[in-house]
């Protein structure tokens, strides 16, 4: 009887945490959004303006001062600079589709 309270006990808890890492994944994916909306207006202002879609100077000091937050909240340093590397490859991405799409408009 014990044994099955204790299972009971622990399911609860169980339950509790990954109701926590739930609406941690859906507070995580809103921010990425809303970085990427951000990300998105910097890749036309730098179409605009015939800026190269990436600054390797700006990343390394993400990568920097990333590295040191991740330090400083106790996650490993260099998953957080795999995880920031991710995306801005994507965001790489994303500028160069944005000044493909500007060059093709202003040729236009």
């Amino acid at each position: 009887m014990n044994e099955e309270r204790d299972m009971a006990d622990a399911r609860t808890i169980l339950a509790g945490y990954r109701a926590s890492i739930d609406n941690i994944d859906a507070a995580l994916i809103h921010m990425l959004a809303e970085r990427f909306r951000c990300t998105k207006a910097v890749g036309v202002l730098k179409a605009e303006h015939g800026l190269p879609p990436a600054d390797p100077a700006r990343e390394q000091e993400q990568i920097t001062r990333l590295r040191q937050l991740a330090k400083d909240a106790h996650l490993d340093p260099d998953f957080a600079e795999k995880f920031l590397n991710f995306v801005v490859r994507e965001v790489i991405r994303h500028h160069e589709q944005i000044a493909a799409s500007n060059g093709a408009s202003k040729a236009g």
